[in-house]
């Protein structure tokens, strides 16, 4: 397989070469599949053609297919499938409506709760763009997913206006995500319907930060009680917000920066609340405007008021994160295929399980190489990720 185009500068080692074992089951090892199945409740209870765990693979493999029929994406991850001696010789590939069963009696939960059992932070105290003063750099914000144009799937999740003043060509999933900076994995989201609030979920996910994070928000998802939820957490906070906003001011730091404090603007007995300290960073970046930033980090010798300001970019890098994800591996112009809510719900967190296992591949990689991981290509890994799966090894069920 070529290597120009894919890793600049080009890489002592071939990404095929570190994929060998099969990129799914390396990641989404069987017995822990088995295990996430089990803890919901969906193990099925006699012998089956198409047995739960090769449906969860199946979810995943969805998305790394994504614009093949289902008989296609069987028929790709059957070929990396050791199946037991007698199966492929005496069935014949099941059909659709088969598939299609077989994937509502798995349902969403599943793919969910694997979702969260594997995925961490990949960076290394190595990997560069990850660190901030000894901080693991995140990034919080929402994407909107275009979905199957059903009934079923309009009455749960919404279809949003559009521009025109009517409605938009498709309904639509809303999913809040959690990326780790350096190398795009994304740690955690919450999903759910385009008519929740990207805040509303935010709270959700923002619950489950921790100490030694430092998470990057844009200004849409600031909120007095938003912050008092993150800060909380332990975790440190640099969200931008909006001019509007006038902090107590208390002291002028030497950088420029300035000690204030906030208050809830809103809300009952909002007169009662204790203020937060916060540090302020304005500084203006020509043909973009004014930008105000606030800061749980309030010493200038750690966090001075430049570097900040410069880290304040790397909230981008969920943007492209949510690229890869809805552009790259999803397809442009694709929808979800699903026609139910709860299917909806089964491919969306298939699709996180494949982005994530994509960037374990980029990230190993880019460890191997001595690279920085967004100097490899999203496109490329998507590329040769599904011949990895031909490569790898794990029975339809425990019991086979």
């Amino acid at each position: 397989m070529p290597r120009s185009g894919w890793v600049k500068p080009a890489t002592d080692r071939r990404l095929s070469d570190l994929v060998s074992i099969g990129l799914l089951t390396r990641v989404f090892p069987p017995e822990v599949v088995d295990e996430a199945i089990d803890d919901v409740g969906r193990r099925e209870i006699r012998n089956r053609v198409l047995p739960a765990r090769v449906m969860a693979y199946f979810a995943i493999g969805m998305a790394m297919y994504s614009e093949g029929s289902y008989e296609d994406v069987f028929s790709q991850l059957s070929d990396g499938l050791s199946w037991s001696k007698g199966w492929t010789e005496s069935l014949k590939p099941p059909s659709k409506s088969a598939l299609f069963q077989a994937r509502l009696r798995l349902g969403a939960q599943p793919l969910r709760h694997l979702f969260y059992r594997v995925v961490r932070p990949l960076a290394t105290a190595d990997t560069p763009g990850s660190w901030f003063a000894d901080r693991r750099v995140m990034a919080i914000d929402g994407t909107c997913l275009d979905i199957a144009d059903t009934e079923a799937n309009e009455a749960h999740f919404g279809r949003p206006p559009s521009s025109r003043g009517d409605c938009s060509a498709f309904p639509q999933a809303r999913m809040v995500a959690l990326a780790e900076c350096g190398t795009h994995a994304i740690v955690d989201a919450v999903v759910g319907p385009c008519t929740s609030s990207e805040v509303e979920f935010a709270r959700e996910l923002i619950s489950r930060l921790s100490p030694g994070m430092l998470v990057l928000a844009d200004r849409g998802l600031y909120g007095f009680n938003l912050w008092e939820q993150a800060t909380s957490t332990g975790a440190d906070l640099l969200f931008r917000v909006k001019s509007t906003l006038s902090p107590c001011h208390e002291q002028t730091l030497a950088d420029g920066s300035w000690i204030a404090s906030i208050k809830p603007t809103s809300g009952t007995g909002r007169a009662q609340r204790e203020p937060h300290r916060v540090r302020v960073i304005d500084y203006t970046i020509d043909g973009d405007g004014q930008y105000r930033l606030i800061t749980t980090l309030l010493d200038p010798l750690i966090a001075p008021a430049k570097e900040l300001a410069k880290l304040y970019s790397e909230r981008w890098e969920i943007e492209t994160t949510f690229d890869e994800l809805k552009t790259h591996q999803r397809g442009a112009r694709e929808v979800l295929r699903s026609k139910s809510p709860e299917l909806i719900y089964q491919e969306i967190w298939g699709h996180l399980c494949c982005h994530y296992a994509i960037r374990v591949l980029m990230a190993d990689t880019a460890e191997h190489s001595g690279h920085d991981p967004d100097r490899i290509s999203f496109v490329a890994a998507l590329r040769i990720a599904p011949h990895s799966v031909a490569k790898g090894d794990f029975p339809p069920s425990r019991n086979s």
